[in-house]
């Protein structure tokens, strides 16, 4: 080992540094040390004391004395002076396109959902919802362009129609996307301005013209016709800006697009190329999307033809065509209640598939025998079911060791299922954020409780060995991996109501989640995911440590900042609004003074965990005893 003294020192403290670093660029090497470092290697939280980065690649991850003595050269000190620095969090399922309309339009949703601007409050009743959708239109709604509104669903905000929304909007265009961005309502100022017909879709079974409805196929069908609305690009390209604000702040440093184009190829890669060309703090990976590729070419051969020669022709710096990977599509959103399901449903809800099965056979055979890694969006039971059996066949004809086929999504799936996914080498990026939006409605509606309070039950996949990843599916969840492994880990739902507790997993799987197996869903593990010696400089800083804190407590971490490829970026700091009691808590933030157990708490917390009533009277009487 080398005994050479470090050169020159640049000591700074990370509680000053706001923006980007304007040294790092000129630093031989930067030397991270004085807080909780997490590497995500092996089984359990390994620590190391310092970190250091050259070239945008991790050198060394190991005790500080080490780092200081064996490396010469200038190098530039961070003192994390207590923050934890983990692998750059990864959004292995993220769509761009979604995350720019949404942002760019409004939100009309049953739950909050946090913008770069403030909060987008839920709301819940048909009264409710379309007294909203009327300070929408007034607000954001103009005659000549189209106003995309998202959030809709029948449970919670009652019947939609082209007939209501012509009443509440006669004379602006108004696209109501539904909660689960599968389906669309027009209104006839929409259908005008977009110049569509009925007779387009008279053969497509996915299409009610009568009520503006396009849902699954349907409005896969109508997104290439609509595609210069939604991909407007003033428009665009704000949503775009406000979705690298929303990574920054959850301190993503990776996102993945399964299903790369969704309407357009060049019209979504200029404009993606137009925000990722600001350099942002995070990059991109695209898996394309068999299914519009073929459409768009006219065959699967032309397809996969264009599919293996775009890596050479638009990979850039910070975006790039994950090579051999394909994204195919079995059964319908869960948020439609259009999964397949195989004791389908109540309330009249119907599985769809959103690929015709012989269609979706020849794709996965194709791709199979071509050795390419598959993607498939599959959530009912009977959806996974019919990848399992297709996995299984395709096995038997054509043995792949090490193929990495991965499912996305997971809304319901047996046990059994999990042994097929075991013994057929099957891996999985699920949403565990179903379970806190849907399992309280749809234990009510459509599925039953039986099935509902066992949404994406995660520790059959944990005790089988089965890699896993969790994603968003922005905006399926929110794109907050800390939130994500917060409902994994702890299973209640928007209630506040603990369900299927025995699926629930540790915390270090969960983070596993987020980092190092969401890597491996992308066949990144050995560039990024974790912290170790030649893998790219990707960290994610945290104002506290998850390791160390109270399980319900996880999603309110702060994120500080993060390392992108070496470069340090760092969030200003929350104002704190002067509240702070004489025991330094923070009423804003929900805490309050507990002398039993000596430090500031949240009250609703305290109570769960001790079992006590959520009353203002309860806890007091529970912090003054002894």
């Amino acid at each position: 080992m080398l005994k050479r003294k470090v050169g020159k020192i640049l000591t700074l403290s990370i509680l000053s540094i706001v923006g980007s670093l304007p040294l790092m660029a000129e630093a031989t090497q930067t030397l991270y040390y004085g807080g909780d470092i997490i590497t995500m290697e092996g089984d359990k939280p390994n620590y190391v004391e310092a970190v250091i980065q050259r070239d945008g690649k991790i050198i060394y991850a190991g005790d500080k004395a080490s780092a200081v003595n064996n490396f010469a050269g200038k190098t530039i000190k961070v003192d994390l002076k207590g923050k934890t620095m983990m692998p750059g969090f990864i959004e292995p399922h993220l769509h761009p396109l979604i995350a720019a309309i949404l942002l760019a339009g409004d939100i009309v949703a049953p739950h909050d959902w946090n913008v770069p601007d403030g909060i987008k409050k839920g709301v819940e009743g048909h009264d409710a919802y379309i007294a909203r959708l009327k300070q929408s239109i007034a607000k954001y709604g103009k005659k000549d362009d189209i106003l995309f509104i998202w959030g809709y669903h029948q449970l919670w905000h009652g019947d939609l129609n082209r007939e209501l929304l012509n009443k509440i909007s006669p004379n602006i265009p108004v696209a109501v996307l539904h909660r689960s961005f599968h389906e669309v309502f027009l209104n006839d100022a929409a259908i005008k301005l977009f110049k569509i017909k009925e007779e387009d879709y008279k053969d497509n079974p996915q299409v009610e013209w009568s009520k503006g409805h396009f849902f699954e196929g349907g409005w896969q069908a109508l997104g290439p016709k609509i595609a210069p609305f939604m991909l407007n690009p003033v428009k665009y390209k704000k949503g775009l800006a406000d979705m690298t604000k929303l990574m920054e702040k959850n301190g993503i440093t990776t996102i993945d697009e399964p299903g790369f184009p969704n309407v357009d190829f060049k019209m979504e890669y200029d404009l993606l190329k137009s925000e990722m060309d600001k350099k942002p703090a995070y990059e991109i990976y695209n898996i394309l999307n068999a299914g519009a590729l073929t459409a768009v070419k006219g065959s699967m051969e032309k397809a996969t033809k264009f599919m293996e020669e775009t890596p050479d022709k638009y990979n850039t710096d910070n975006i790039k065509i994950l090579p051999k990977q394909v994204k195919l599509f079995a059964d319908g959103a869960i948020y439609s209640l259009a999964m397949q399901m195989k004791e389908g449903y109540t309330d009249g809800f119907k599985g769809q598939w959103m690929t015709p099965l012989e269609t979706f056979k020849k794709q996965m055979n194709y791709y199979w025998d071509r050795g390419y890694k598959i993607h498939i969006h599959a959530n009912g039971d009977l959806g996974i079911q019919l990848c399992l059996d297709t996995v299984r066949e395709m096995q038997k004809r054509n043995p792949r060791k090490d193929h990495r086929l991965t499912l996305h999504h997971l809304g319901y799936f047996t046990a059994d299922q999990a042994d097929e996914m075991k013994k057929l080498g099957i891996e999985l990026s699920v949403n565990p954020y179903y379970l806190w939006a849907l399992s309280e409605k749809y234990s009510k509606y459509g599925l039953g409780p039986k099935r509902a309070k066992n949404l994406v039950p995660m520790k059959l996949l944990k005790d089988r060995g089965i890699p896993f990843s969790f994603h968003s599916d922005f905006a399926m969840a929110p794109a907050e991996p800390l939130t994500l492994a917060w409902t994994a880990i702890n299973r209640v739902t928007d209630k506040g109501t603990p369900v299927s507790q025995d699926q629930r997993i540790d915390v270090f799987t969960a983070m596993q989640g987020i980092t190092i197996n969401a890597a491996r869903t992308l066949n990144l593990e050995n560039k990024i995911g974790s912290i170790k010696v030649g893998k790219t400089a990707n960290f994610t800083l945290l104002n506290e440590n998850p390791f160390k804190v109270k399980k319900m407590h996880i999603k309110d971490i702060e994120v500080a900042g993060v390392v992108f490829r070496g470069n340090l970026k760092m969030r200003k700091p929350k104002r704190i609004s002067g509240d702070k009691d004489a025991h330094g808590c923070i009423g804003t933030a929900g805490f309050k003074w507990c002398a039993r157990t000596n430090k500031c708490e949240r009250p609703w917390e305290l109570a769960k965990e001790k079992n006590f009533d959520n009353t203002n009277k309860a806890f007091d009487a529970y912090c003054a005893s002894k």
